[in-house]
């Protein structure tokens, strides 16, 4: 029976506090109220919550799913008094500007609390994560009437918003959509029809903001002639009350692999009049203005990926600790045991808690240089964040929810054949988690993005400061535990790798793009190996100087986690680089006629 999810507060303060000292964004006028002490009084009731009222739904609402009426959708039993609770708490407020009713705290808190969203129930959590996108396209794009009439609604969780992005002829490729927009006064009429909206319908709250791209009458075909637009559920009066119901109706919800309870909507916009619309910003920068939802989304979806690993993991952990089975090869151990103590049982629970620790350290990480980028000491410190931060945002989504997949993999083999069978709860992890190497974008269009924008626009640069930093760090570490020493080495050759591997992508890219695209997945992995590597070599330096104390424990677990990352997990790393340096011509020559 399992006891249900734990937040892993201890390992979240760990992260916060001792490897990325994210306290220290208290010196910054704006950020004056935090502190660690805040951090943690937010973390412990963002758990209670995640524990006490998001856990209970997961299971329920994957087998009862959400449900499509003719009048709408119809969310899981349980969602709606959850989500009454959520407001309640404040926790859509979390991270928005006070100016509209937010509670101003680092974008690294508002990760870490994400993930314990994500692990209790990723269906729930979908819904505000779109919400806070939408929120943070207007608070950068959107007009002061706009923000006025939209963003305290929409902060306090009385409405939510959408990213309305793809059609049925279009999937990843932004530049084929149709969706019309026909000027009418100071708003568009628009017409056509979007697939794959996330909580694009649903009964919780009684208006929803959707983003929608779509193309003005006229505008030139391509990118450059997508504008974005706000469309409401229910138009709102100008008192700010709300009036007719808009020409929008949810036609269908998606039958789907997991995330039963996450209503995945077809939308269809102007089926009579056309749907009323508000131009956000300059006609023509739609995609411009898209990308400020979806980049903020990407490292939501990255942390998505392990956060599901980590649940994976603790039902994983606990099953091995308490299914008999078998005979352990340890002398002291007469007739059957858990199969904890069987190596290869014991190499799985490892190979799935270094990978989510590296994935969660890398996240925040992430997330930590965009707050330096706006509350950082001067303008070079905030560019070079700025910097970073971009650099990484592709590989935290997509390494991170590539790992997720692998862990609740895993998860499912650490059951045997019980876990194959639904009533266990690992498979519904595989399932959930499936979906966010496909959110935001594809892994392969996170590595196009990383190699073709991120390390092509400064030939390599911000790669450079990051690994110039990583050696610098893993050289000044003075390693007194042997076991601390050799996992800083390991970490240090896989950075050797990452460099040698950038420059020879760099130098194929500069001749043949395509080869360099036909490794861009090996390399964006490669890269995610090796930050997580370092982060874990520098967690171990940090544990090992606390060998006493209440928490010894806690810090002896970090280091043999950095241990077997170093032995198991780095020496892939080598080789994804000699795959890099090798380039992709074996690809690209291949005949697709021949696949």
């Amino acid at each position: 029976m399992s006891t249900g999810y734990r937040a892993p507060l201890r390992e979240m303060r760990f992260v916060l506090e001792e490897l990325l000292g994210a306290g220290s964004l208290g010196a910054h006028p704006l950020l004056a109220d935090y502190s660690d002490e805040l951090a943690r009084s937010v973390l412990e009731q963002a758990a209670r919550f995640a524990e006490t009222v998001l856990e209970p739904l997961n299971r329920p609402g994957d087998t009862h799913g959400a449900r499509w009426t003719a009048d709408g959708v119809v969310t899981a039993p349980g969602f709606r008094e959850a989500y009454k609770q959520f407001v309640a708490g404040g926790w859509p407020s979390l991270g928005a500007e006070p100016q509209f009713g937010g509670q101003r705290v680092p974008r690294v808190l508002v990760s870490a609390v994400g993930e314990f969203w994500g692990s209790a129930c990723l269906a729930f959590k979908l819904g505000p994560m779109l919400t806070h996108g939408a929120v943070h396209a207007l608070e950068l794009c959107g007009s002061a009437a706009h923000k006025q009439q939209y963003l305290p609604r929409m902060v306090s969780g009385e409405w939510t918003g959408t990213m309305v992005l793809t059609e049925p002829q279009a999937g990843s490729d932004l530049g084929q959509v149709r969706t019309r927009a026909v000027p009418d006064g100071d708003h568009y009429r628009l017409f056509g029809q979007k697939i794959f909206i996330t909580w694009g319908d649903h009964d919780l709250t009684a208006n929803t903001l959707h983003m929608v791209l779509g193309r003005i009458e006229g505008a030139p075909p391509g990118v450059k002639g997508i504008s974005l637009f706000i469309v409401p559920k229910v138009l709102v009066n100008a008192d700010g009350s709300l009036g007719a119901r808009n020409d929008v109706r949810c036609l269908s919800i998606e039958h789907k692999l997991g995330i039963h309870a996450s209503p995945t909507c077809v939308l269809a916009f102007g089926e009579k009049d056309g749907a009323l619309g508000y131009l956000v910003g300059e006609p023509g920068r739609g995609l411009e203005y898209m990308f400020l939802m979806m980049n903020s989304a990407r490292l939501s979806v990255g942390s998505e990926g392990y956060a599901v690993g980590e649940r994976a993991l603790q039902r994983a952990t606990e099953w091995a600790r308490t299914r008999v089975q078998g005979k352990p090869p340890v002398a002291q151990r007469a007739g059957t045991a858990p199969i904890i103590h069987h190596p290869d049982v014991k190499r799985m629970l490892l190979l799935m808690k270094s990978q989510t620790e590296a994935s969660r350290a890398l996240t925040l990480y992430g997330a930590l240089q965009f707050d330096l980028a706006t509350y950082g000491t001067d303008e070079k410190v905030r560019r070079a964040a700025q910097s970073r931060g971009e650099l990484l945002t592709p590989i935290v989504k997509g390494w991170c929810t590539e790992i997720g997949n692998e862990v609740a993999g895993l998860g499912v083999q650490v059951h045997g054949g019980m876990g194959f069978v639904e009533e266990t709860g690992a498979a519904q992890y595989l399932r959930d988690v499936r979906i966010t190497t496909i959110y935001e974008g594809t892994t392969g269009i996170q590595s196009n993005d990383l190699i073709g924008r991120k390390l092509g626009r400064d030939r390599g640069a911000a790669m450079g400061a990051l690994i110039g930093d990583m050696e610098r760090e893993l050289h000044a570490i003075a390693a007194t535990d042997a076991s601390v020493d050799a996992t800083r080495k390991a970490a240090l050759e896989a950075v050797a790798a990452l460099q040698s591997a950038t420059q020879a992508l760099l130098r194929t890219l500069a001749s043949r793009p395509d080869a360099g695209m036909a490794v861009s997945v090996p390399y964006l992995m490669l890269c995610g190996y090796v930050t997580g590597g370092w982060l874990l070599a520098k967690s171990a330096a940090i544990a090992a100087a606390k060998p006493d104390g209440p928490d010894r424990e806690f810090y002896a677990a970090k280091v043999h986690t950095a241990r077997f990352y170093a032995a198991q997990v780095l020496p892939g790393a080598v080789a994804l680089a000699r795959v890099v340096e090798g380039g992709g011509m074996s690809v690209v020559e291949t005949d697709a006629a021949l696949i």
